[in-house]
């Protein structure tokens, strides 16, 4: 019989505020910002979270987040070369595009927010069609990560001779191979290649004007470069002397108060600020001045020279002279030209030093509540967040500017890694604890619900009566803490060296601690009354009794289950055995080749597990100290091991990020658990067996909760053979392609031409999912071609015989599939190709044989026809000319069915722009009447001219949409 186990599975991950895979967006209410393979939305005035995005089943993690500038959509990208579409209202995903083969690096919309542009790890920078969902074309040139991303407005009077349109023409990046390049859209081809700098060029960013270009470098260089926008309508041209003309002109390098490497630098949208992010703690905020306000400066500066000279030379004049002079001097300065260069208008302002490392910053797009100041958000690389407050500039020379922290969010995590978790013996708290903070949270509603303040904590345990914690430090420490009240009870000076286990024996009366310093000390609860029973929360100290002397030093301890025995590890790799009650020695457990880390026992104390750095796991027996079972389990170190409740079944964590799932009298893996994103340092099981927790490097603590449905160890192995496959498939179809000048076959043909590759090409990338779509696909097609034919032999036959029996024949009985589901088989096929993601179509399609092409362009006929889903249909058409042009027009039986296809496609085509033409005209009327309407409102209510012309100024600063002249359009 085959033995089954029970599923688990991640229900949440809880203890981050803020990861540092990312950056952060504001809107001046919520910050939205990465939490792992999550975005999460908190409200920072009231320290809430307002919504997580999370996708079932995705563990990919963020990497860049972008707001749409229409506010109605984020761009998410992750760290498998995917980009979401996120509804903020919603939370849902609306699009999922697929072009990178690496990290997704950095994200950008143009203006109207209906195309953006990502950069990512793998070179490739690639215009995805948010409307359409469709990757446009991809960019290759680069030759390492891309870094930042911008979209250059030109603008064109040839639209409209009423009025202006800005058309976004043009696309600016940056990339850690120190270029800068400038792409034009249009041609889909580099115009201009500057070397921006000696390193790395790791940020950029446009000034609201886009006539400047700011840039900076690992080596903390912050460059200004313009932007020549008349050279960007002209084109390329060459000059008298036969070069071409440049677009991008170096103008100046700015000082800043560091030399740390620049990752980010953005302008306020409305306020005259810059801020520059350094590779530390600091933000440094310039101050964008106007010419009025350099010219002012220098007149003032002149004047104090002049002022200066005058007064050593002549200390005894009169005052009314020196005033009459004062007045020449100033109209002389103001009658001057004077050259306003960049670093006069850009001057440093102040400085705002966060309390840790800051991960990315971003302004509020909205104007803050503050009188005179704006509000900036840091994401610091320490799993919190705040919030600044930049004073508007004083007039008065003594009053120096300072930045103002307005909200720190920062309670609900870890600010360092966790180190340790232990659970209550009621399953409803979990207890963390890390390098500063000890963290009380509730399983059930997975709420921070006491926040403590403690040294470096390596170990710890729940005492008897869940009320109290003992925690073990590095600096040799047993601290107990009474969470109840949010106290610290007692400091006890245990050790001289490292505490890095604790145990509280079965019985609830005694606890063990191990140490670095090669001791084994014995403790008892000392209790407010002796006299008393054990009650709750009566604990007050512990009492040293014994202490036992090892060899080397003690890296775990752990009391067996029936109270008879203690298990004690040593850096020597080997496992000591002793009587709890004499200390005499018992067994001795030879094996591991590194230290062993970890140790647990199981309830019916006849089995022992050990984890070693040698990342091996062994399973002893307690009666003999025979190795039943020595396994190889992860990749790299394992950290902790612990038995399930009433079970031979263990689970085990490593520095390999994963959590593994183990049967210990069969001594196979049951499940391996992926979820974390970094080393894997803390594992505490339920007492009940319903869950087990993790806690991380990532700063996040995950619960993995036991599942109604059944597992079985075969169907598992076949499934993750199925997914390698699969794998395996989708990385041939998925050609690597070099960048261009690396050298790389793939980049440049030398094997073959010595043409290169193409600097534009096409989109796409071969998934598990489009590879599962495009199976689906060949089998309806496969399904209705046999169902036609089938058909189509009974009509035959029936044609030959006489009437009288040929009414006699029965017809063939249809496909059990297609009577299920009342179709006919192009419906079927029709029904199968729109469940298909529209990003996911075209990949989709490229895997279909050409056979399967041939009777997809008879479908396409047929529905066109009956009037479905034309535009899917022209898409489908135009995608396969694309792909087999050359077969599809030499292929003559293809002649009879292009032909109609052509006209019908045609005349359906024009039927549908009649009815959207139409459908525009109405609405464009009823927005007429609307105004029409609103007007005469306004007019009623006693509105004076001035109010309808101060908000008619104000539509048209929103982007209200002028009238124009009608121009006669031939068809």
């Amino acid at each position: 019989m085959v033995k089954s186990y029970s599923r688990h599975g991640p229900t949440e991950a809880f203890g981050l505020v803020c990861s540092s895979s990312s950056n952060s967006a504001w809107d001046g209410k919520f910050a939205y910002v990465p939490a792992l393979e999550d975005v999460i939305v908190w409200d920072v005035k009231r320290a809430q979270m307002m919504g997580m995005w999370h996708e079932t089943g995705h563990r990919a993690e963020v990497t860049c987040i972008e707001r749409s500038p229409k506010g109605n959509a984020f761009a998410v990208g992750y760290a498998d070369g995917s980009v979401r579409l996120w509804d903020p209202h919603t939370k849902i995903v609306i699009a999922t595009f697929n072009g990178h083969k690496k990290a997704v690096t950095a994200l950008a919309f143009d203006r109207e927010g209906v195309r953006f542009a990502s950069g990512s790890q793998d070179t490739d920078l690639i215009v995805w069609d948010v409307v359409g969902e469709a990757g446009l074309f991809r960019l290759r040139g680069h030759r390492d990560q891309i870094t930042a991303i911008r979209f250059v407005s030109t603008p064109s009077d040839q639209a409209s001779s009423s009025t202006s349109v800005a058309s976004v023409d043009f696309l600016l990046t940056s990339s850690k191979d120190t270029l800068m390049k400038l792409w034009d859209l249009s041609t889909q081809h580099c115009v201009q290649t500057v070397v921006a700098h000696s390193s790395e060029v790791w940020s950029l960013d446009l000034n609201p004007s886009q006539d400047l270009i700011f840039t900076g470098s690992s080596d903390g260089d912050l460059k200004v470069w313009k932007l020549d926008h008349a050279s960007l309508r002209e084109g390329l041209k060459e000059d008298a002397i036969g070069e071409l003309s440049k677009m991008i002109t170096f103008a100046v390098s700015l000082p800043l108060s560091t030399k740390h490497r620049i990752t980010e630098i953005a302008f306020h949208p409305t306020e005259p600020y810059l801020a520059v992010q350094s590779h530390d703690k600091n933000i440094d905020i310039l101050r964008v001045r106007t010419e009025e306000e350099i010219r002012k400066k220098i007149a003032r500066r002149k004047r104090r020279e002049r002022e200066k000279s005058k007064a050593k030379a002549s200390k005894g004049k009169a005052v009314e002279k020196q005033v009459e002079d004062d007045g020449m001097d100033q109209m002389e300065v103001d009658g001057e030209e004077h050259e306003v260069n960049l670093v006069d208008r850009f001057t440093p302002y102040l400085v705002i030093r966060a309390s840790g490392k800051v991960r990315s910053f971003s302004f509020s797009e909205t104007e803050s509540s503050t009188k005179g100041g704006v509000h900036i958000l840091a994401a610091l690389a320490t799993n919190s967040v705040e919030v600044y407050n930049i004073p508007a500039p004083s007039k008065t020379k003594d009053s120096a500017q300072e930045p103002t922290r307005l909200y720190a969010l920062d309670r609900p995590g870890h600010r360092t890694d966790i180190r340790t978790l232990c659970v209550s013996s009621d399953d409803q708290l979990v207890a963390s604890a890390s390098n500063g903070s000890l963290k009380i949270w509730n399983l059930k509603t997975t709420a921070c619900i006491r926040t403590i303040d403690c040294p470096y904590a390596i170990c710890s345990t729940f005492l008897p009566g869940d009320r109290q914690i003992a925690v073990g430090t590095k600096s040799g420490e047993i601290l107990l803490f009474d969470f109840a009240s949010s106290s610290l009870v007692e400091t006890i000076k245990a050790h001289s060296s490292t505490v890095w286990s604790l145990h509280v024996r079965h019985d609830g009366e005694a606890l063990v601690s191990g140490s670095g310093d090669k001791d084994i000390k014995f403790w008892e609860f000392e209790r407010e009354s002796t006299s008393a029973s054990y009650i709750q929360g009566a604990i007050k100290s512990l009492v040293h009794v014994r202490t036992l002397k090892m060899s080397d030093d003690v890296l775990a301890v752990r009391y067996s289950p029936n109270g008879k025995l203690l298990a004690v590890s040593l850096l020597d790799s080997t496992v000591k055995i002793f009587y709890q009650d004499t200390l005499k020695f018992f067994l001795s457990l030879y094996g591991h080749k590194l230290p062993v880390l970890s140790l647990d026992i199981s309830d019916d104390s006849k089995l022992i597990v050990t984890c070693s750095a040698d990342k091996n796991i062994k399973i002893w027996g307690l009666d003999f100290g025979d190795c039943h079972k020595s396994i190889f389990a992860h990749e790299d170190s394992i950290m902790q091991v612990a038995f399930e409740k009433d079970s031979h079944n263990f689970w085990s964590v490593g520095k390999d990020r994963l959590l593994k799932y183990w049967d210990g009298d069969k001594f196979v893996m049951i499940q391996k658990l992926e979820g974390h994103h970094g080393e894997i340092w803390a594992l505490a099981v339920s007492h009940r067996g319903n869950f087990v927790v993790t806690g991380s490097q990532d700063k996040s603590i995950r619960v993995w909760e036991k599942l109604d449905d059944q597992l079985f160890i075969e169907e598992e192995r076949e499934i993750e053979l199925e997914r390698m496959y699969e794998n395996g498939v989708v990385e041939t179809l998925n050609r690597r392609d070099e960048q261009i000048g690396s050298g790389a076959v793939d980049a440049e043909n030398t094997g073959l031409t010595l043409t290169p590759a193409a600097e534009a090409t096409s989109v796409s990338k071969q998934t598990a999912d489009t590879l599962t779509a495009g199976e689906k696909i060949i089998e309806a097609l496969e399904l209705a071609d046999a169902e036609r034919a089938a058909l189509a032999e009974y009509e035959e036959a029936k044609s030959k015989l006489p009437a009288s029996e040929a009414a006699k024949l029965p017809p063939p009985p249809p496909n059990a599939m297609l009577a299920a589901l009342g179709m006919e088989p192009e419906e079927y096929v029709l029904d199968t190709i729109e469940k298909v993601s529209n990003t996911a179509l075209l990949d989709a399609l490229l895997v279909l044989p050409f056979g399967n092409v041939l009777s997809m362009m008879v479908y396409l006929d047929e529905w066109v026809r009956a009037g479905k889903s034309v535009v899917l249909i022209s898409r489908i058409l135009v995608f396969l000319m694309k792909t087999h042009y050359k077969q599809i027009v030499a292929h003559r039986s293809l002649r009879t069915s292009l032909i109609p296809l052509r006209k019908h496609l045609r005349e359906t085509l024009v039927k549908q722009k009649e009815v959207v033409t139409y459908n525009l005209a109405a609405l464009r009327y009823l927005k007429r009447n609307e105004d029409a309407k609103r007007t005469a409102t306004l007019l009623e209510e006693g509105i004076t001219d001035e109010d309808l012309i101060k908000q008619m100024r104000e539509k048209a600063s929103i982007g209200e949409p002028k009238k124009r002249k009608r121009i006669a359009i031939q068809a």
